[in-house]
């Protein structure tokens, strides 16, 4: 690892990891003109081991990485923390760039880069990440992929308007609002129906949950977004 202050007030913390020292240093030095601090490292095993340690503000992590590669960084990442996610990495295929943005990245540049186009997107991530994390959007969620508005009643998946019924808004927006936690049938249908919760109830609101799935291409059988924990309810993870 490699730590190094900028000069004067620091704008934000950036975690950078790359195995490619030359890339690793040369947007150190892009970082560093920009008045960040940086943590550097050269192998993702590092980080895991000092990432408690750390003030993170924004990561970019390069796939291709000769330990552990960056999809599988950013996921063990994603357990824990929830600041911005940038990939830069040598590989430019579609099917990479969704898996990335599955996993809980932010944004994806491909290699080779120009190093200004890399910190203009670090300092746009930054200032979105602050506006919802002051405070000012309480009424949005994001999470990987995932855009959610309850002022708006709008919807984004991966950058893309979903069409949702007023009530699979209601049901998605719950779960949202609490990530991380399991809604409780009958607690979701109180709250979404505003009705009492009886057994047969749970067969509607499996409609609307196969409905949303459908939507977000989220496989029923192995969903990534809206997980069943059989005999309770459901869950979104963070």
């Amino acid at each position: 690892m490699d730590n190094v202050n900028g000069n004067g007030n620091v704008n934000a913390n950036i975690l950078i990891v790359d195995d490619e020292k030359e890339i690793a240093d040369l947007l150190e030095i892009y970082l560093k003109n920009e008045n960040y601090y940086v943590y550097k490292y050269y192998a993702s095993k590092d980080v895991l081991k000092d990432l408690e340690y750390l003030n993170v503000d924004l990561a970019i992590l390069d796939v291709m990485m000769r330990d552990i590669d960056g999809f599988e960084l950013c996921n063990k990442i994603r357990e824990k923390y929830n600041f911005p996610i940038i990939f830069a990495t040598a590989k430019g295929e579609e099917i990479d760039k969704i898996n990335g943005l599955m996993l809980g990245a932010d944004d994806y540049v491909t290699k080779p880069f120009q190093p200004l186009e890399l910190i203009a997107r670090v300092k746009a991530q930054l200032r979105r990440y602050k506006k919802y994390n002051n405070g000012q959007e309480e009424n949005l969620i994001e999470i990987r992929g995932l855009s959610i508005n309850n002022d708006t009643h709008e919807c984004y998946f991966h950058e893309q308007e979903l069409e949702l019924t007023k009530t699979e808004f209601a049901i998605l927006w719950l779960l949202c609002k609490n990530k991380g936690n399991v809604v409780k049938s009958e607690d979701l249908f109180t709250e979404v129906w505003q009705d009492k919760y009886f057994e047969k109830d749970n067969n509607t609101i499996m409609v609307h949950i196969r409905h949303l799935r459908e939507k977000m291409n989220d496989n029923g059988r192995n969903p990534k977004y809206i997980k069943t924990i059989y005999g309770v309810g459901y869950k979104i993870e963070k």
